[in-house]
């Protein structure tokens, strides 16, 4: 038996169709061609008798992305077909995939149709695509909820009338895997078929089984599974192609079956989908997710710096990212911590880095992540203990409703106070326009965050700020009960930190 498995995208008409997915004609094919990248086998570019929109830009991929063959969806009818043929006419490779309902709710309730009807409208639409192209591909919707005779009585009939794949899609996530493998079975010993006949699965997610039940076709005999990048599709979505691929790929030893997929453009596919749909990935998505290769348990961290085996069955590298990501927060442990100082450049005797690992643990209890940022303010300010260049002496604002916002700020720079005056937006804004003015800082405030230390109308509030300037990036921490004078505090904080690491020959600070 063939042990490659054919990837069929449906990213492109199935994805289209989740909630807030819809893409324009220039966002669809530039997603057709990252999927011609990443090597995918066929790609299911739309509707076309859906709307003008969706013929337009499946005709525009069928013009476009060369060397892969290029799909369009049609129910059983004359008119769909016949859409779904002129969109594909400048294919180097056009599929006609058509469809119908087999199960008997979708027969009474939807169709309104007969078993026979549906039978008949089965064959005359495969036979009037086989005219049109030499792929077809006829899929029986709801395939899981149907009844298996009556369905290996359709599937034959689309054989019969030039199919050359047949798809058991499970349409709204329903089946399970041990119940999936014997369908397809079942199916696969009854029907009549040309050796060159492909049998598909189109497997969705309400139950979240979507991947284990297209893994389980694919032993039961399935040579070609449709999915989506990031798994995106009607309702719970599809299976997700990125979570197929790499598991073929990663457990040789008990799947005998491959894909002809690039696997180092899969992250690169996943982040574009993103950016154009405007759907993020949940972070602990399987793959592609933020977190899939990152690692904040000590334990966790201590072990991949030793043997990255230890806790990742796959590379970053494989799927396109650079490397992984050591997270470091309340559970990492020391071994973690000395290596993200040594990666930015600090060479701290074990005196230093016991130091700086106390204040790491009391800062990682306070906040979710620790960045890079906070590490060397710990070193600054803690460990190597550099002069501060500027000092806040005072801050005085004038604010209202019905004033200009004025602040009045005096500083100390290398034993010499300068005091100024400066409007802006707002209190904050006045106190910062103010203070880069006394310094002459060329920086750019990136991030301003407050968060309340205490409770209460006297509650202490602390601000933190990101500043950036030629590369170096520094965060700079303030607290009063004053938010003005904290904002104040933190700004100043920030720059003392940025001239430290434009000036110090350490690398990295």
């Amino acid at each position: 038996m063939n042990n490659r498995i054919l990837i069929f995208d449906t990213t492109l008409r199935d994805g289209e169709q989740s909630p807030g997915s819809s893409m324009n004609i220039q966002e669809k094919l530039e997603v057709a061609q990252q999927l011609k990248r990443l090597n995918a086998d066929i790609i299911e570019a739309g509707f076309p008798i859906a709307s003008d929109g969706d013929f337009e830009a499946v005709r525009e991929v069928a013009s476009t992305v060369k060397g892969v063959t290029i799909a369009g969806l049609a129910r059983t009818g004359k008119a769909d077909v016949e859409r779904a043929y002129e969109a594909l006419k400048p294919a180097d490779r056009p599929r006609i995939h058509v469809f119908v309902a087999t199960s008997d709710i979708h027969l009474k309730a939807k169709l309104k149709k007969t078993r026979e009807e549906v039978v008949q409208m089965t064959g005359e639409s495969v036979a009037l695509a086989r005219k049109l192209v030499d792929d077809v591909e006829f899929s029986a919707e709801d395939a899981t909820r149907s009844d298996p005779d009556y369905l290996v009585k359709v599937f034959q009939t689309a054989i019969d009338a030039g199919a050359t794949t047949i798809n058991i899609p499970d349409t709204v996530g329903y089946t399970i895997p041990e119940e999936y493998t014997k369908l397809i079975e079942y199916i696969r010993s009854r029907i009549r078929a040309p050796g060159q006949l492909v049998i598909s699965v189109h497997c969705h997610n309400d139950l979240g089984l979507a991947v284990a039940n297209s893994l389980a076709a694919i032993r039961a005999g399935a040579r070609q599974v449709e999915c989506t990048i990031n798994g995106i599709g009607e309702r719970a979505g599809n299976a997700s192609l990125e979570e197929i691929v790499m598991a073929l790929r990663v457990r040789k030893d008990f799947f005998t079956y491959q894909s002809d997929i690039v696997t180092e453009q899969i992250y690169p596919s996943s982040r574009l989908l993103s950016q154009i749909t405007g759907i993020s990935v949940q972070p602990n998505k399987a793959i592609v997710g933020s977190n899939a290769f990152a690692h904040e348990a000590g334990i966790h961290q201590d072990g991949v710096l030793k043997e990255k085996l230890t806790y990742e069955i796959m590379t970053p590298q494989s799927i396109g990212l650079p490397s992984n990501m050591l997270v470091l927060g309340k559970h990492s442990g020391r071994h973690a911590f000395r290596e993200r100082v040594k990666t930015l450049g600090y060479e701290l005797t074990d005196a230093q880095i016991d130091t700086a690992f106390i204040v790491f643990k009391q800062i990682a209890d306070k906040k979710k992540e620790v960045y890079d940022e906070d590490i060397e303010a710990i070193i600054a300010d803690r460990v190597l203990k550099w002069a501060e260049k500027y000092r806040l002496e005072s801050v005085n604002i004038s604010s209202g409703t019905d004033i200009l916002p004025t602040a009045t700020v005096r500083i100390s720079m290398e034993g010499n106070a300068v005091t100024e005056s400066g409007s802006g937006d707002g209190p904050v804004d006045a106190v910062y326009k103010t203070i880069a003015s006394i310094t002459k800082t060329k920086s750019r405030l990136s991030r301003y965050q407050v968060n309340a230390i205490t409770g209460g109308t006297d509650a202490q509030g602390e601000v933190m700020v990101r500043i950036e300037e030629d590369g170096h990036m520094v965060s700079g921490t303030g607290s009063d009960t004053d938010i003005i004078v904290a904002s104040a505090k933190a700004y100043v904080n920030g720059l003392n930190k940025l001239e430290h690491k434009k000036t110090s020959r350490i690398k990295g600070f």
